[in-house]
């Protein structure tokens, strides 16, 4: 225990650690909107196509979260508008941005002048390289979520199970999905530099899964999904640290260990109920 305590003493851990708490909670909130609404194939599609942002903003000089931000963002609002405003279906239009937004990436980053950039660190995660700003832009944006979770969770509780209910009650549904959308874009860009975008959307739904075992309440699913994050994204640290191995993929190794052994007690419990039954 003490040496764990002696960890926080570096710098880049504390910074690493606050990264994962920030990016927990977001995921939490968002991931539990995403596995409600059923959408984890787009937020798929929009993770790959953040590559292009990336590879563009490498290109012209800019800051690549910047690129890929507003990559995403476009991707998801263009993924909404091509599947509800045109013949294309909602999973075609999913697999062309995904494919072209990876495509550009790397065309880009193959012309970019000069050294060429680590794609290992946007496509895996470095999480031991968050620096100050990375946890400033991802600390607003979960403030941001959690506000509006609080100021609006009736409505997103309707629009999540029920968009014609919303819809009967003069919700407006679109500009909501869009809302949110644009959350789901920005906390998968901002997840990115934690475990890469690769493995972001295991961290948008393995914790809200393990939730989902124990509770189907929709409040509840967030306070777990939130508590299941840190958890795996502190042991997946941890592990990371003193086996000297990928941080990204340490963390999602732990969600998925958590997972297994909620679903093996949550099967023993019920073994047990009916057995006294």
């Amino acid at each position: 225990m003490e040496q764990i305590i002696e960890l926080f003493r570096y710098q880049f851990f504390y910074n690493a650690f606050l990264s994962a708490l920030l990016a927990s909670i977001a995921c939490g909130f968002i991931g539990t909107y995403i596995v409600a609404r059923r959408i984890v194939f787009i937020s798929g599609g929009i993770t790959h196509s953040s590559f292009g942002g990336i590879g563009i903003s490498y290109y012209l000089g800019f800051n690549p979260v910047l690129g890929a931000a507003v990559f995403s963002i476009l991707s998801a609002l263009g993924i909404e508008y091509i599947s509800k405003k045109t013949e294309v279906r909602e999973d075609s239009a999913i697999g062309i941005l995904w494919s072209m937004g990876m495509a550009l990436g790397i065309i880009f980053i193959f012309l970019t002048p000069g050294y060429s950039p680590n794609l290992m660190t946007y496509l895996f995660g470095s999480i031991l390289t968050v620096n100050t700003t990375d946890l400033l832009l991802m600390g607003l944006n979960t403030l941001v979520i959690v506000v509006f979770f609080l100021i609006f969770y009736r409505i997103i509780l309707y629009i999540s199970f029920d968009e014609e209910f919303a819809r009967a009650h003069k919700v407006p549904v679109m500009l909501f999905n869009n809302i949110l959308l644009i959350m789901v874009a920005l906390t998968i860009v901002l997840s990115i530099r934690v475990v890469g975008i690769i493995l972001v959307i295991s961290f948008l739904t393995l914790p809200q899964t393990t939730a989902n075992i124990f509770t189907k309440d929709f409040k509840k699913m967030i306070g777990f999904s939130v508590l299941f994050g840190c958890l795996g994204s502190f042991s997946g640290l941890i592990i990371s640290y003193y086996a000297n191995i990928p941080s990204g993929a340490s963390i999602i190794f732990s969600f998925a260990v958590i997972f297994i052994i909620a679903k093996v007690l949550k099967e023993l419990s019920l073994s047990f109920h009916l057995r006294h039954q």
